[in-house]
């Protein structure tokens, strides 16, 4: 993995300075797409917020929320939807919004989405800043921003509060803040299931930083290897090992406790999933749901065209090894990417899913940091107008799942 030597995070009021560019292009891109889902949705006579805010998961969010566990919505065919399948920490965000202010369940989604958004953007830009510099920071967060499903970010979904905290928790790891990594993995664990990426980044981290340890101890150095990455300062093994034992408690917790209010053991949450007819299969359904698109020449080239999306990010995962990012980057995106890929239903929600796997982003920002800054503009200008007219169109049409 890259040979990175750890630094210290800068002082908060210097980093907000440095990533301002970033995060001011990332609030642009981000109004574009709201304003153009507004006049879309006015256009069609139907109220943007109640999209953002109000329709498929975020109704869910809002009904834990307001009801708490236990609600649930058996089908015709015998499948039943639990609001078990929703981790908390969204939901009891909204309760705590909706405590201290006027505003509704709905409407604290809405708040914290928006904010965490910006946190979002801001661990991502301070992710990449450390990897490769400033400008490739910034195109980092640009890309994210206009990924075609980009209007979920500013959605009442869990996506943008799972990101932010998966950023910062990889900026820790990055910067040698074990205690701080472990604490902001156990709250990434509790928002949703793929919080699992952000426990084996830290883990493996830790790991190869003890491996590399002993080794350097063997050999005589005295230095530790923070990271994966050159030797670094010695930290405490305490804290090191502190921060593993504190990532995995998030998910842990919630699924031990889903499985003690099931009755069907640690496996519980599983058996929720399977309600949903939503579960790990290798990526065998996927497979066949894209084979099924070429029974036809119309839908051939939606088969077609999955089958390339699938291929580009299998390649922008290679080109980050071969690119030798640090070695905890590499396990989350690699996570998150077998869990989008291989989970046996709601194909259409896939490339939402891959959203939070914004390290597979990196090639692609390195090579836009090395252009002349008009190009980068033009590409990343095009780009923010076609992710704001499509997911106008997306959400007024089929959506989300």
């Amino acid at each position: 993995m890259t040979d990175l030597v750890t630094r210290a995070a800068p002082a908060r009021a210097g980093a907000l300075r440095r990533a301002a560019p970033a995060l001011l292009g990332y609030a642009a891109v981000r109004a574009l797409g709201l304003l153009a889902l507004f006049l879309w949705s006015a256009a069609r006579d139907k109220s943007a917020y109640t999209l953002l805010t109000a329709r498929w998961d975020a109704l869910w969010y809002v009904r834990v929320a307001e009801l708490g566990y236990g609600y649930e919505v058996r089908l015709a065919n015998g499948d039943v939807h639990s609001n078990l399948a929703f981790f908390p920490l969204l939901p009891w965000l909204e309760r705590l919004v909706a405590a201290v202010s006027p505003l509704s369940y709905a409407d604290g989604g809405f708040l914290v989405s928006l904010l965490a958004s910006l946190a979002a953007a801001w661990g991502i830009f301070a992710v990449a800043d450390h990897v490769y510099g400033r400008r490739a920071g910034v195109c980092a967060v640009l890309l994210w921003a206009v990924l075609p499903v980009g209007i979920v970010q500013s959605m009442a979904y869990s996506e943008s509060l799972f990101t932010a905290l998966a950023a910062w928790t990889l900026h820790a790891v990055l910067t040698g803040r074990w205690v701080t990594a472990g604490t902001l993995a156990l709250a990434a664990g509790l928002t949703r299931p793929v919080g699992t990426a952000v426990v084996a980044a830290v883990w493996a981290a830790a790991i190869a930083s003890f491996l590399t340890e002993r080794r350097e101890t063997a050999a005589g150095q005295g230095h530790v290897c923070e990271a994966g990455g050159a030797p670094g300062p010695a930290l405490p093994r305490a804290r090191r090992v502190l921060g593993m034992a504190l990532a995995p408690l998030g998910t842990a917790g919630y699924v031990l406790w889903v499985g003690h209010r099931t009755g069907d053991g640690p496996l519980g949450y599983l058996d929720v999933q399977a309600g949903w007819r939503n579960g790990f299969d290798g990526g065998y359904a996927f497979a066949r749901f894209v084979a099924a698109k070429f029974s036809s020449f119309p839908s051939a080239l939606a088969g077609a065209a999955l089958i390339l999306a699938v291929a580009s990010v299998v390649w922008l995962y290679a080109v980050g090894v071969r690119q030798r990012q640090p070695l905890p980057l590499l396990v989350y995106s690699g996570v998150v990417t077998a869990l989008a890929l291989c989970a046996s239903s709601y194909f259409g929600s896939k490339p939402r899913l891959l959203m939070p796997a914004f390290p597979l982003l990196l090639p692609l920002a390195l090579a836009l940091a090395r252009q002349r800054t008009r190009r980068s503009a033009w590409v990343l200008g095009v780009a923010a107008a076609v992710c704001a007219g499509y997911g106008a169109f997306w959400l007024n049409g089929s959506g989300p799942p």
